[in-house]
């Protein structure tokens, strides 16, 4: 993924422990969700699934989910930040 925050910033804007929010938006096909959710999940080795909140597109084209993961540091940011660009069917994320 291209453009991501440095650590030095996300330390310095973000206090950690603590929740971090990611939006992703992406085609509403191929379980989308599931794999955006699951991608937190495993970056994160959770035994359950962060929490997360999914809006659908008026044409349902496209869905987007934001997840609400509790994170260490501003590297787990930066990680999980990788693992969602590689997503099939990603549009955006921020």
């Amino acid at each position: 993924m291209d453009n991501l925050p440095s650590a030095e910033l996300l330390e310095n804007t973000h206090e950690f422990p603590g929740p971090y929010m990611f939006k992703v938006i992406g085609r509403s096909q191929g379980g989308f969700v599931a794999l955006v959710v699951a991608a937190v999940r495993e970056q994160l080795e959770g035994e359950v699934d962060p929490p997360y909140r999914v809006r659908e597109t008026s044409s349902g084209r496209h869905i987007a989910v934001t997840v609400e993961p509790l994170v260490q540091n501003a590297w787990e940011v930066l990680a999980i930040y990788q693992r969602l660009g590689q997503i099939p069917g990603l549009e955006y994320v921020f």
